[in-house]
C-alpha cells in the first residue's frame, strides 16, 4: 500500500501563494488529522516538557497551544504562510512559550546546528510529498530537521504515508535515526459491528522487518489510519544498543 498519490490533488501543497490565499479564506483554526488530545500519550513520553520544541509548518493549529496549557514551556512554530504567521502571532501575542517565524522548512539555515530538542511535524512532510520536485524537496526537509536535532532528539512525525511510501526517507544512514512505529485509527472511527477481532494496542510500536517496512501478516483496521514515526537521533556508538519505547500509563 503507497497512499502518496491517492491523497494528493492538483494543488501544489509546498507553493506559499497556495496556504497565503488558503489562510487568507480560512479564519478558523483547523488541526491536520488528528488533535492534540489522541497524540499527548506519544508526545508526553518522548518529548521532555522543558524541551525546545520545534513544530513545522504550525499552519493555524492549536496543537502549539494545546501542548503550552500541557506544560510545554519553549516551542518555535514555523510556516512558509506569512499570512499563518501573522494571525498566530496576533493570536498569541501574549503567550511567552510560543514563538513564530515565516520559514521554508526546506531552509531553516536561520537556526544553528542542534538547536532543537525535539522537531514535531504534523502533515508538513505529506504537503511538500504534494507539491512539484516532492522527493527533492522531502530529502531537504529531512536534512534540515536531522541537522537541527541534538543527539538524543526526536523527530515526531504524523502523516498519512505508510511505511512503504515514507521508509525510504526516513532511513537514510546520514540522519542516525532510530525509528519506532506507531499507528492510531482516524478520529472518530469505530470497528464494524460484529467485527470479532481483539482491539490492537495502538500504543505500542508495530513491529517492522529489517527494511523498515510492515509484516505481511500485520493488518491495518482503519485503511485511513494515521502512521507515527517516532525517530531519535543517535550517535554512531548508540545504534546498536537501543532499548524499544513501551508507552506507559502514566502519559494516557
Amino acid at each position: 500500500m503507497n497512499r502518496d498519490a491517492s491523497s494528493c490533488n492538483t494543488y501544489d501543497y509546498g507553493d506559499a501563494v497556495y496556504w497565503d490565499a488558503r489562510y487568507q479564506q480560512e479564519a478558523d483554526s483547523f488541526d491536520w488529522y488528528q488533535r492534540y488530545a489522541a497524540l499527548r500519550p506519544f508526545v508526553r513520553k518522548f518529548i521532555s516538557t522543558t524541551a525546545s520544541v520545534l513544530m513545522v509548518g504550525c499552519g493555524n493549529a492549536v496543537m502549539s497551544e494545546d501542548m503550552v496549557n500541557d506544560g510545554y514551556e519553549d516551542i518555535m512554530n514555523v510556516d512558509i504562510s506569512s499570512v499563518a504567521v501573522d494571525i498566530m502571532r496576533r493570536k498569541h501575542q501574549f503567550i511567552p512559550q510560543l514563538k513564530y517565524m515565516e520559514m521554508d522548512v526546506r531552509d531553516m539555515s536561520f537556526f544553528p546546528d542542534e538547536k532543537f530538542d525535539a522537531v514535531v511535524d504534523k502533515g508538513t512532510l505529506d504537503a511538500l510529498m504534494c507539491g512539484t520536485d516532492a522527493s527533492i524537496s522531502a530529502a531537504q526537509m529531512l536534512g534540515e530537521v536531522s541537522r537541527l536535532l541534538k543527539s538524543g532528539g526526536v523527530y515526531l512525525l504524523i502523516t498519512y504515508g505508510d511505511p512503504k511510501a515514507r521508509m525510504p526517507y526516513l532511513m537514510r544512514p546520514s540522519y542516525n535515526w532510530k525509528i519506532a512505529l506507531f499507528i492510531i485509527p482516524r478520529p472518530g472511527f469505530q470497528r464494524p459491528e460484529g467485527c470479532n477481532t481483539l482491539e490492537k494496542p495502538y500504543l505500542e510500536p508495530v513491529p517492522l522487518t529489517d527494511n523498515g517496512l510492515l509484516l505481511p501478516s500485520f493488518v491495518i483496521e482503519d485503511p485511513d489510519s494515521h502512521f507515527i514515526y517516532m525517530c531519535q537521533k543517535m550517535d554512531d556508538s548508540d545504534l546498536n544498543n537501543i532499548a524499544p519505547y513501551p508507552l506507559s500509563a502514566d502519559v494516557l
